[in-house]
């Protein structure tokens, strides 16, 4: 029996464990509970598809015992898949690198104490150190005839060895250390079970001495009379929450099967239960979190919906259950109609699972809706942590971006918070003409652009897209009831506005804007006159309406795309002082300097820099 060293990470993980999570050392019982409940899962899938498989199958079950006196141990014992040799050294002597490198950053940066990390990281059974100085794993694989066991003390080194074992499944026996010892006892098992793994499908039995004492009869020292009573209880409801009938769960039912098996402290958001019945059956149980997922915005997010034929186990890892974008739900799907050897290639084009997948997003997004009518405080929370999740959807989903539009919220000039596109045409200006918006920098700045200073002057309410998926989105929305979208921070957005008079000054002023053109020096794609600012507000920038802003340009080049290069339009102000001082002045130098102070300074008030700063200061300085 050799000896093996466990990889430097998975012996920093065993010790930050052991050290760091004591306070919540309870949860471990309900990680190895899960991991039996999921290899029976596997070995049930596996007989109903696989012919290797199929007279290996059988009631599922979970066994724990335990042993009071001295050493004392804890064993969980389940008839599920099993391990072979290679199995065990992979699964227990090694962890997935990222995920235990996410793992371990996630403890260094100050949540020692969330025991939710050990089930989001997939490492469970490692949790069992804390409450155990030595660990034996004794495992046979179905279908194969040895069986071997995996030992460690959790510090540095494992085994593994050929053992025996009466039939397929795995037995894991804790040795139990002083901080475990207190789970030697039949009470604290019962409330753990009840409390974490009361739902598991599968029937958990304790198997204990009950010690019955006789009043009626006395021993010699006059005590009453003990009798020992082997036996073997069952411990958990193993019922599926999701195929009982809702009005016999109560709330705290609910939101107890969430935080179980979603490895979740906080109650969620809300839920959504559903049976549909008609062409295609199936009964749907999905969940909101209370705080966005951690990995929301990783490209390999881990999905959170679990996929039941006829309870029947069949995936927890499959990301087209639902669109992207609704990748922030837990929960359940659980069909009557797909077969039970559906595989994940024929998920995807199923035509029964799409009418799932299609009822459930339309079921979402009008309860999203019913929330954000009949109770505005609790959307607010919700928008808070999925706004953008929906706003992609406006991109992605071209079938429900109707529904979509109702649901996301944006920033505006007029009210703090956020407003609904809804909101927004209820207090249009009358004849107004389009729904302005502008994008390109942070909430504060843009509120604070003279162009949305001189639409508030007009009467009209600007929506502030200050989130950079916005400037994406926008460009797939067009029109909302019939209403176009409009960038005040691009050209022409209120050409429909100019007086007669306007248009005359403009046609006047042609010779400066062509001179502030010339002395820019191919620094901008056009000098344009102004209708709308401010006297105190000299100039801005705009982008043509068919260019990328240049904020969006900045983040494809970032990104490493090939984004074209767009100059910016400057809009003057020729009523301004600054103005009308390059109007009046013939030295080129003078009006090339105060031409760059103008744009770089036009530039500024978006939140962008210039584009060659230090000029920028030169200039400024030698002028002032």
């Amino acid at each position: 029996m050799a000896e093996k060293k466990f990889k430097t990470e998975v012996a920093d993980l065993l010790q930050l464990i052991i050290h760091s999570l004591y306070s919540n050392k309870e949860i471990f019982l309900r990680e190895l509970v899960s991991n039996a409940s999921d290899a029976i899962d596997k070995l049930r899938y596996l007989s109903l598809t696989d012919e290797k498989y199929k007279d290996e199958g059988g009631e599922g079950r979970i066994d724990i015992t335990y042993t009071e006196s001295v050493p004392r141990t804890l064993t969980i014992k389940d008839n599920g898949l099993g391990m072979d040799e290679k199995e065990l050294e992979e699964d227990l002597g090694t962890i997935a690198s990222s995920g235990t490198r996410k793992f371990l950053e996630a403890l260094k940066e100050g949540d020692k104490k969330d025991s939710n990390l050990i089930g989001q990281f997939g490492v469970g059974f490692y949790s069992a150190f804390m409450v155990a100085d030595k660990i034996e794993v004794v495992s046979r694989k179905a279908g194969k005839e040895k069986a071997y066991k995996w030992t460690s003390d959790g510090k540095s080194t494992y085994s593994i060895e050929e053992s025996e074992r009466d039939g397929h499944g795995t037995t894991i026996t804790l040795h139990l250390n002083e901080e475990g010892v207190m789970y030697a006892n039949r009470y604290e098992i019962e409330r753990l079970v009840r409390k974490y793994s009361d739902h598991v499908a599968y029937p958990i039995y304790l198997e204990y001495d009950k010690v019955n004492y006789d009043y009626e009869h006395k021993d010699e020292n006059g005590e009453p009379t003990k009798k020992s009573e082997h036996r073997i209880d069952k411990i958990n409801s193993s019922s599926a929450l999701w195929r009982r009938p809702k009005s016999e769960i109560k709330d705290e039912e609910y939101k107890e099967f969430y935080k179980n098996n979603y490895y979740d402290s906080e109650d969620p958001l809300f839920y959504i239960h559903t049976k549909a019945e008609g062409a295609v059956e199936y009964t749907t149980l999905f969940y909101i979190p209370s705080k966005a997922p951690f990995d929301m915005y990783y490209a390999d997010y881990t999905p959170g919906v679990k996929l039941y034929v006829k309870r029947v186990y069949i995936t927890d890892d499959d990301k087209t259950l639902l669109p992207t974008y609704l990748r922030f739900v837990r929960g359940v799907i659980d069909s009557e109609d797909l077969p039970l050897n559906v595989s994940r290639e024929i998920l995807q084009e199923n035509r029964i699972m799409a009418q799932i997948r299609n009822g459930s997003v339309k079921k979402l997004l009008s309860e999203f809706k019913k929330m954000s009518e009949q109770n505005p405080e609790l959307y607010t929370k919700f928008i808070a942590q999925y706004n953008r999740p929906l706003k992609e959807g406006l991109y992605s989903d071209y079938a429900n971006r109707d529904a979509l539009m109702e649901l996301v919220r944006f920033h505006s000039s007029s009210v703090d918070g956020y407003v609904s596109l809804s909101e927004y045409k209820e207090r249009m200006k009358e004849g107004q003409k389009a729904i302005y918006y502008i994008t390109g920098g942070k909430e504060e700045t843009l509120k604070s652009s003279p162009l949305v200073a001189s639409y508030k002057e007009k009467g009209y309410e600007v929506l502030i897209m200050d989130d950079e998926i916005d400037e994406i989105v926008v460009t797939q929305l067009y029109e909302y009831k019939e209403l176009p979208f409009k960038a005040i921070n691009t050209s022409g957005a209120l050409d429909e506005e100019k007086s007669d008079e306007e248009k005359k000054k403009e046609e006047d002023k042609k010779p400066l804007l062509e001179k502030i053109k010339k002395a820019l020096d191919g620094k901008v794609k056009d000098v344009v006159f102004s209708t709308r600012l401010g006297q105190d507000t000299p100039a801005c920038v705009i982008m043509d309406e068919n260019d990328p802003s240049v904020r969006m340009q900045r983040m494809l080049k970032s990104m490493g795309g090939d984004a074209p290069e767009a100059k910016p339009i400057l809009e003057v102000n020729a009523e301004s002082d600054l103005v009308k001082r390059i109007e009046k002045s013939d030295e080129d130098e003078l009006v090339g300097r105060l031409s760059r102070v103008l744009l770089g300074n036009a530039m500024l008030q978006e939140g962008l820099m210039p584009e060659d700063p230090v000029g920028f200061s030169k200039d400024l300085s030698s002028l002032l």
